[in-house]
């Protein structure tokens, strides 16, 4: 009774205290548009909230008489009110745009990013898994970017009229030797790393600052999630792959783990297939990272990854059977040390193992290993509000030995290189980006490379850049070698013209682009001398629509260029066989109940070959994505499903290169196994 007695009183105390409160109320705006989270308080007191979706906010306070109403928001002037507590209901606050610092301002020319908290989100990580063209993998969802040519037969990505390795991947800033994993020949490759692993991806196509160098057309910067909250777990599967992870979580830090099995036996069994593998393609994989955030002092993030990737096909008289071991280990630690500083420094090891038995000949012997390591360190300054400077020194240390039957070569040098950065805004919404980078490769020269951004900037929802500058790359392991170091690194000259307009529901991005390259590396006379020479033009156009109906949603993605190179082996100036004049991409997905289903048409026109020109490419795509429960994800996808075969190229003998299957099903799961939710399944 005495029990029930204070529940009692503890009810009418509750009552009372609830009607001796007064409700503020009411809607923040900027014009005509409402304000998502904006902060609405109480000046001086704990009293306040966010506003939602619509821009409203209400809570309770207990003060009386005149009180301080406040409002906040980045990137706008802070409200203030003065009023008595009772005349605040339903009130309307306007706020006022401010100029924007160089902290806020966003300058996207040439960059798609996924999976940040910008509201016009393209692309996160399950996005990426269900894309109806992707089974899962970055690299072929990236593919749907404008920029991106189809190369059917090997899958890597090629940027405006650039090589697969002239795109270049950097995880928390280091850099990553071998991203794809391997496969046989005319056969596409995936990417090694999961999409969970990341909070963002900003995939660039040209024209990046002095941060990254060792790129001549596109780099692909993917940041790793932060400390966890919270502990997951989580397992998926499919009829190609099965993965299973987590996160365990202590008091500053977490550790992490992730296990995956790619195989294609099954599915080989279950749909024929053009190719004969006596081996079917295998991939044993297992990744693990520690985080520790330092109180007032910084966060710390390791990862290291292993893989073992095995596959044997029956090629004419050969049996080629191919393994490779990756590994990639990376440490980061970052920390604000107060006065706008904020300190970088990291280190990164890529480990790459070929060995190959029929490579090109029956009988043959191929082994080839690649090492890696990169040591990077870099300091930022937030001067004002109109001036962040940065400056960093960064050495890649390069190993490499390749064994083929009685042929044999070792290289080993390194590339010393250093940044500076400095971003001013000159004007209200005009904003400089100067950088400068310059490398030393050992047995070569020095490199000057002046890059600049100038941007136009009124409002949000139109900006407009203008970006020059000048990159290297140092040429293939197997060009150096025959060169004996003379090629040195090759240069690449861009200039682009980047237009924006983003509204509520649409964005739209065009921006012609123009690329000029020198000292690539040219067969002459028994030798590679970096006397090649070539150029890429042309103009991409992206229109992502969300405004037609509530439920779905539109994407657009067009590229023209017009790339010439005379380069490697070429008798003269033409047109690279991995380029494509034409490449067009039609997405659309809908969603009713719990499904989303989503559709999309594929166009490249054809490549020329010296044996002559492929028919243009097709594809039409359907995914179908249905949440069974909070915790369960069904996905599944049908790429090609008119069955078109595709041509990709002709070999030596003029023989039409196609894929193993014409169509290909994709069917998977995803699994939480505790009490987050599937579509928050991050196990990293």
């Amino acid at each position: 009774m005495k029990q029930r007695m204070i529940h009692i009183a503890l009810l009418l105390f509750m009552v009372v205290d609830l009607t001796a409160q007064t409700l503020i109320s009411g809607m923040v705006m900027s014009g005509q548009e409402p304000l998502v989270g904006a902060n609405v308080f109480i000046a001086g007191t704990i009293d306040g909230c966010l506003t939602d979706s619509l821009g409203r906010f209400s809570f309770y306070t207990s003060k009386t008489g005149e009180i301080t109403l406040k409002a906040t928001m980045i990137g706008f002037e802070e409200y203030s009110q003065d009023s008595d507590v009772s005349k605040l209901k339903n009130v309307t606050i306007s706020m006022k745009e401010k100029a924007a610092t160089i902290q806020e301002v966003v300058v996207s020319a040439s960059t798609y990013s996924f999976g940040k908290s910008d509201h016009f989100k393209t692309m996160d990580a399950l996005d990426v898994v269900m894309a109806g063209n992707s089974c899962g993998d970055i690299v072929a969802a990236l593919q749907s970017l404008p920029g991106t040519q189809k190369v059917g037969e090997d899958g890597k990505l090629y940027v405006r009229g650039g090589e697969s390795e002239e795109c270049q991947t950097f995880i928390n800033g280091m850099h990553v030797l071998v991203p794809y994993s391997t496969n046989a020949g005319n056969t596409a490759v995936r990417g090694r790393f999961s999409p969970f692993l990341f909070k963002g991806i900003c995939f660039s196509l040209g024209g990046y600052g002095g941060e990254y160098g060792q790129a001549l057309s596109s780099v692909l910067p993917m940041e790793t999630t932060d400390v966890a909250t919270s502990d997951k777990y989580g397992a998926s599967a499919s009829l190609v792959d099965w993965n299973i992870g987590g996160t365990k979580v202590f008091d500053t830090s977490s550790l992490s783990f992730n296990a995956a099995m790619t195989s294609m036996g099954i599915y080989n069994q279950l749909f024929s297939e053009r190719f004969d593998f006596f081996k079917p393609y295998r991939k044993l994989s297992g990744e693990a990272q520690y985080k520790m955030e330092f109180k007032n002092a910084g966060i710390l993030k390791t990862y290291v990854g292993y893989d073992f990737t095995s596959v044997g096909q029956r090629i004419d008289d050969r049996n080629l059977l191919l393994k490779e071991n990756n590994a990639y280990t990376n440490a980061t630690y970052k920390a604000a040390i107060g006065a706008g500083y904020t300190f970088f420094c990291g280190m990164a090891n890529s480990s790459v193992f070929n060995d190959i038995k029929d490579a090109k000949a029956a009988g043959d012997s191929f082994y080839n290993f690649r090492n890696e390591i990169h040591l990077k360190t870099e300091m930022r300054k937030v001067c004002s509000d109109v001036l962040k400077l940065s400056v960093g020194v960064e050495d890649y240390q390069r190993n490499s030995l390749l064994e083929y039957d009685s042929y044999c070569y070792t290289l080993d040098y390194n590339i010393l290189a250093a940044h500076a950065d400095a971003q001013w805004r000159m004007l209200p919404g005009v904003f400089l980006n100067l950088s400068a980078r310059t490398e030393y490769m050992s047995h070569v020269q020095w490199l000057f490379m002046p890059r600049a951004t100038l941007s136009y900037v009124p409002n949000k929802i139109f900006q407009i850049s203008l970006v020059a500058g000048r990159y290297s790359q140092t040429a293939s392991d197997d060009n150096l070698a025959t060169s004996n170091y003379s090629l040195g690194q090759c240069t690449a000259d861009h200039a682009i013209i980047s237009m924006q307009y983003k509204s509520a529901g649409t964005l739209v991005r065009i921006e012609p682009y123009w690329k000029k390259y020198h000292r690539l590396p040219l067969w002459d006379k028994g030798v590679y001398l970096p006397k090649g020479y070539g150029t890429s033009k042309g103009f991409d156009l992206f229109v992502d629509d969300h405004s037609l109906c509530r439920r779905l949603s539109t994407t657009l993605s067009y590229s023209y260029n017009d790339s010439r190179r005379f380069y490697l082996d070429y008798t003269e100036e033409r047109t690279p066989a991995f380029a494509s004049r034409h490449n067009l991409r039609l997405t659309a997905k809908y969603s009713f109940g719990k499904a989303i289903l989503s559709l999309a048409e594929s166009y490249a026109s054809g490549r020329l070959f010296l044996q002559g020109k492929t028919p243009p490419y097709h594809s039409v795509d359907v995914n179908l994505t249905y949440l069974l429960s909070p915790k369960v994800i069904i996905y599944s996808s049908l790429n090609n499903i008119l069955g078109r075969t595709n041509v990709f190229g002709y070999d030596a003998k003029g023989r039409p290169i196609v894929s193993s299957r014409d169509r290909f099903f994709y069917i998977g799961i995803f699994v939480s196994l505790k009490n987050n939710k599937a579509y928050d399944i991050s196990n990293f």
